[in-house]
């Protein structure tokens, strides 16, 4: 027994060996950590793989909103990952504001059209030696990646002018302005032709009033002088183009509305949607170039608001002595602007406007002159983008398309009263007017004709158009006739008293015969308020194609 003790404490006191079995003991952690250490590598490795497979499929899928899982799909399994990777593909809206935290900015489903997507992608990976442990023989790995379409145009709508009559813009350019104008055909060509950059004007605009440091929002949702927009508008002018005819017209202008008290928000000129929150001065991938003749003449019938425009203008044309002009300009929607940047379901509208032309028709025989009062009622004009379509490679391949309803014209012959003009809340439904008294027995006519239709029309700009500034005109499918040709057609004429035999058809044929210059008349006036009698005209400023981009 003693023996046995002997060599326990011998054993015990023997330190040769440990080094060999603390060895082995470590050996085996050391071998498990760098098993772990492999797994865990790779599970990191694999998730920046992941986490980049799911960035590319969220942009592409941006940039192919009308079909954004199959563009994702398509990406996944380019990338060596099967298509069940792809858990889910959402659309929504992506607001670029500072003011919103970073996980609120993306919201699905989208408000209105989506501009965005975001990617869910889940993986495994294998595990080698941590299976050991966990008891599982793979890791998920979960990544998510938003982008946003950057596909974006900027597009207006108005009427251009169908010929320059210095007399009838001077008229009504003056009147909406509260001032008197005397600018010559010249000088309006000259102010057509010039273009200056929307941006660099709004730039201009917030160093005019002292606005430093703000958002294009700030200043847009300011209330601003017409004659600090008209001087804004000089200045860009001034550095744009230098001196010239159009420079010498604008400061005529500007000089004309510097005291003036009327506000203007810059906001019902220009949308610039995604990039209201930019810094002024800061420049979007996309232009904005515009005439400063349209600059002018829809800040003027902002300005005007729902005023009365009365002028009386003579336009030379035969067989009329003089036209009396008495116009009304509704507001555009609420919301609405002249010029638009965006993305597809952006929309720009016409003001609903009205006019009362009473033309001083010159008779024959018997009928020494007829005063025929024509209402005009057009309504407002609206343009959407429907499309933005980016050539990649090759950017001449680019094409916006625009959906664009001219504004439904309503027309009489009729006693239209001033308060008829001014209240936008009914339309007029006039009794008959007295159009020529002939010894001492009045003759009346009434007469009423409507135009237009409500399914827009698209309209594809290629990217040479954009370049050149091209405007279109789309025309309402039933303006097959004049105007005038129409409300003759319908004119019912009363005669009180002893009906004189030939009187009525001699009345119908001197109206017939100035069924041209009419309608050259109320052509003119409407298109010197923006307006086109049955049409509208759009145009595409500018397009951006930069595909998408990565935003979360």
């Amino acid at each position: 027994m003693s023996g046995i003790l002997t060599l326990m404490r011998r054993f015990g006191a023997d330190e040769r060996g440990n080094f060999a079995m603390i060895s082995a003991g470590l050996m085996t952690l050391v071998i498990g950590c760098a098993g772990l250490a492999i797994d865990l590598g790779t599970i990191f490795a694999d998730r920046r793989k992941t986490q980049s497979t799911a960035d590319l499929a969220a942009i592409v899928a941006a940039a192919n909103l009308s079909n954004p899982v199959n563009a994702a799909s398509a990406t996944v399994t380019q990338n060596n990952y099967p298509a069940s990777a792809l858990v889910k593909v959402e659309t929504g809206t992506y607001t670029a504001s500072s003011a919103i935290a970073p996980q609120a900015r993306f919201v699905t489903p989208a408000a209105g059209l989506p501009n965005a997507a975001r990617v869910t992608l889940t993986t495994q990976t294998p595990l080698y030696f941590a299976r050991y442990i966990t008891g599982a023989s793979s890791f998920n790995i979960t990544t998510t990646a938003t982008a946003t379409s950057t596909e974006m145009a900027t597009f207006a709508i108005g009427s251009r002018l169908l010929s320059v009559n210095g007399g009838v813009i001077n008229a009504l350019l003056g009147s909406m302005l509260g001032t008197t104008l005397s600018l010559s055909v010249m000088d309006y060509n000259s102010l057509i032709s010039a273009k200056i950059d929307a941006l660099d004007f709004l730039s201009a605009l917030a160093t005019r009033i002292n606005l430093t440091g703000v958002t294009y929002s700030d200043l847009l949702s300011s209330n601003v002088k017409v004659g600090d927009l008209m001087a804004a508008a000089l200045t860009t002018q001034q550095i744009t183009n230098g001196a010239g005819a159009a420079t010498t017209a604008l400061s005529t202008i500007s000089q004309a509305v510097t005291g003036s008290s009327t506000k203007v928000s810059p906001g019902t000129l220009i949308d610039l949607g995604p990039f209201a929150n930019l810094t002024v001065g800061q420049k979007p991938k996309v232009g904005a170039s515009v005439s400063v003749f349209d600059l002018v003449n829809t800040v003027a019938q902002i300005a005007n608001g729902s005023h009365q425009i009365a002028s009386s203008v003579n336009l030379g044309l035969p067989g009329i002595a003089n036209v009396s002009v008495i116009a009304t300009i509704g507001e555009r929607p609420v919301g609405s602007s002249w010029i638009a940047m965006g993305t597809q379901g952006v929309s720009v509208h016409t003001a609903q406007t009205r006019i009362l032309a009473t033309v001083n028709v010159l008779g024959s025989g018997s009928i020494a002159s007829i005063n025929l009062p024509v209402y005009v009622e057009v309504a407002s004009g609206t343009a959407t983008l429907n499309a933005v379509s980016c050539g990649h490679p090759n950017i001449n391949t680019s094409q916006v398309t625009v959906g664009v309803t001219p504004g439904i014209v309503d027309a009489w012959i009729g006693n239209v009263t001033v308060a008829d003009m001014t209240n936008f809340a009914t339309k007029p439904n006039p009794p008959p007017a007295t159009l020529v008294t002939v010894l001492g027995i009045p003759i009346t006519g009434l007469a009423h004709v409507g135009m237009g239709n409500t399914t827009p029309t698209n309209v594809n700009f290629s990217y040479s158009d954009i370049q050149a500034g091209t405007k279109k005109t789309v025309t309402t499918t039933n303006f097959l006739t004049s105007l005038t040709s129409s409300l003759l057609g319908d004119l019912t004429l009363n005669i009180a008293g002893i009906p004189i035999p030939g009187l009525g058809a001699l009345v119908m044929s001197i109206l017939n015969g100035v069924t041209s210059p009419i309608d050259q008349v109320l052509a003119s006036l409407l298109s010197a308020l923006g307006i086109g009698l049955g049409q509208v005209d759009v145009w595409v400023l500018g397009i951006r194609c930069d595909g998408a981009v990565l935003v979360n």
